[in-house]
């Protein structure tokens, strides 16, 4: 029986409007996008979603750039568990199975995010679990792109990575340098110039780890 719930009117919506596109800084893997002619935001307004930034169609600075580390370091995570912390479109996951990671969990509480997520992962033959249980899965390494995007999101989630990293999880975030990244709890690993949110020109952004 078809699903004419919000899952089943999202994952037809993406499916069908947002083509899949290689990513230009990491060709091999590739997302559904939206173009001009997709009609995203008329969509999201015919859901009632007009107010929920749809942050999974776009690849972040962030995300981008753990992407591009873990292409350059894949023992990182290979053979590890990992998780895809506030995931979106799932490029991080994505790059982590291809990395070859273990087992890689994502957690979006966004429901339209977790189809993108799940249909992005298919399309790169990519296998990743949504973790749908309370706190956090088990991980080795947790991978979190453009989480500290402004001061109230920093004051939710620093605390959370912060005990994930004190149970002795390593814990790397991916940030093009913004206003209210708290560096004073990071130290950075590398840089690279990646596209930010679906923009043409590369901004700088880096790979930092978390201190417990």
């Amino acid at each position: 029986m078809p699903d004419t719930g919000l899952s089943g009117r999202a994952r037809a919506f993406i499916g069908e409007r947002l083509p899949l596109t290689p990513l230009p800084f990491f060709p091999e893997i590739a997302l559904h996008m939206p173009s001009p002619q997709s009609g995203l935001h008329g969509w999201l307004a015919s859901e009632g979603l007009e107010d929920t930034p749809p942050y999974w169609a776009y690849a972040w600075g962030g995300g981008a750039v753990l992407a591009m580390y873990l292409r350059d370091h894949p023992e990182l995570v290979k053979g590890q568990s990992v998780l895809d912390f506030g995931a979106g479109s799932g490029l991080v996951g994505i790059a982590a199975s291809r990395a070859g990671a273990a087992r890689v969990w994502a957690i979006d509480t966004d429901p339209v995010a977790q189809i993108a997520l799940e249909l992005n992962a298919a399309a790169n033959h990519a296998e990743i679990a949504l973790w749908d249980g309370p706190g956090q899965p088990e991980s080795d390494v947790v991978l979190a792109g453009d989480i500290f995007y402004d001061a109230a999101v920093v004051a939710h989630t620093l605390p959370i990575l912060a005990e994930t990293a004190r149970r002795g999880a390593k814990v790397l975030v991916g940030d093009p340098f913004r206003r209210s990244l708290p560096r004073d709890r990071l130290t950075l690993l590398a840089e690279y110039a990646v596209p930010d949110m679906g923009g043409r020109e590369p901004v700088r952004s880096g790979v930092f780890v978390l201190h417990p």
